[in-house]
């Protein structure tokens, strides 16, 4: 515990007289490794150079793969000096020691959101810097919805479904309001969300699926079917949305920050004027969402942890935030960036903003991804006849508390903080 301490101590005080690295100098990050996932694993080679830390060796992982990587790594002593990793991974590498808690010097926490920093708290620690965030907003066709007297989609659950009939109403069946892809369990977390839903209790050893904040959004969710504002369909029976959007089949469809680029490229010329996006709405006006992204992580392991520690504090310079969204189409963490830059003027990349102010944290609980795969699969045979909504939650909360078995087992017998 001592040597742990003191070397979090010597840790601070070098990133804090960040001058004596020098970086540019004496090159401190030269021969560092840098494992990087998908698209910023593509940007990071020729970004790095421009921010002053070149000679960094990024190796890039798909993220297929990246988590399966990274625990392999772990488990055969071969990980790099730093890395990017999911938010929902955190968890899962902090209750294998795996990463290094972050020195007081570097915590942002007063230029975060703080749906975001909260995510990245582990037990009390800030486990993980985090580097970009996403989060779900709407995006929809503005002529749809002028066509139907909107300006904007409502932002209370009850003007926003009447907006939502009114569409297919006028399109004579031919345009849903929404695409809700039941095989994508984050549009039923963000309604579930919205309404004030836990998801686990019991400090995450069983499910509340049957809480009575969750059956509200379980419920809203299945009367989008109902009442045929939402095709019953998966993603992999869709094809091309992009193409979908374009021909009206759907007004809106909620998707995170890398869909901006995908409707910029995909969608002709002529329909860039007719898109936008919104903050989601909730029970009685503006929605929650879950945060997402990646953070930066330094290795408990590693042999140059000052030295990487001083790499993601430049990283997270503010220039470098700005660096990587016009490079990557990345959300900045920090605040100052958006307030500060052309974001702010951006009319379909502010409202992310605007959402991230009313970002909610996940449960921080390794199991976090089986919990919604499985969560998602009862919500797909309850779209599809075999499952009220209470009948529902009750199949998730049984399913669910199998998945946490061992972990309640651990936490009873004090193995688990």
């Amino acid at each position: 515990m001592t040597d742990s301490l003191s070397r979090r101590d010597v840790l601070a005080a070098g990133i804090a007289g960040s001058a004596a690295l020098a970086l540019g100098g004496c090159r401190g990050d030269a021969g560092l490794t840098f494992w990087a996932i998908g698209n910023e694993a593509t940007a990071l080679p020729a970004l790095l150079p421009k921010l002053g830390l070149g000679g960094i060796d990024v190796q890039p992982l798909p993220w297929s793969g990246a988590h399966q990587k990274l625990l392999t790594g772990f488990v055969g002593r071969s990980l790099p000096d730093l890395a990017q990793v999911g938010n929902s991974w955190l968890a899962e590498l902090a209750a294998l020691d795996a990463i290094e808690p972050v020195p007081a010097a570097l915590d942002p926490e007063a230029d975060q959101f703080s749906a975001v920093i909260e995510s990245n708290r582990i037990n009390g620690r800030l486990v993980a810097m985090p580097w970009y965030v996403d989060t779900r907003v709407q995006f929809y066709r503005t002529d749809i919805f002028a066509r139907a007297g909107y300006a904007t989609p409502p932002l209370d659950w009850s003007g926003w479904k009447r907006a939502l009939a009114r569409i297919r109403a006028q399109s004579a069946g031919e345009t849903y309001g929404v695409l809700l892809p039941l095989d994508e369990f984050e549009h039923l977390q963000t309604l579930a969300l919205s309404a004030g839903a836990t998801f686990l209790k019991e400090n995450g050893t069983r499910g509340a699926f049957t809480a009575p904040e969750f059956i509200e959004g379980l419920a809203f969710y299945k009367s989008l079917f109902d009442e045929g504002l939402a095709p019953v369909v998966a993603g992999a029976q869709i094809g091309n949305r992009w193409a979908e959007f374009a021909r009206g089949w759907f007004a809106v469809y909620p998707a995170g920050p890398w869909m901006i680029g995908e409707m910029r490229s995909r969608l002709p010329v002529a329909m860039q004027d007719l898109w936008s996006t919104a903050p989601h709405p909730g029970p009685g006006g503006p929605g929650a969402t879950a945060t997402g992204g990646s953070s930066l992580v330094v290795f408990s392991r590693g042999r140059r942890k000052r030295e990487a520690w001083e790499v993601v504090r430049r990283m997270l310079d503010p220039a470098a935030q700005l660096a990587l969204h016009r490079a990557t189409g990345d959300l900045p963490v920090r605040r100052s960036v958006w307030r500060e830059t052309e974001l702010a003027g951006d009319r379909v990349v502010a409202p992310f903003a605007h959402q991230l102010e009313r970002a909610q944290p996940l449960p921080k609980v390794p199991e976090w991804e089986r919990v919604v795969t499985e969560m998602q699969v009862v919500a797909d045979r309850m779209v599809r006849g075999d499952y009220t909504v209470r009948s529902a939650a009750a199949e998730m909360d049984l399913r669910v508390d199998e998945i946490l078995a061992k972990r309640r087992w651990m936490m009873e017998r004090g193995r688990l903080a």
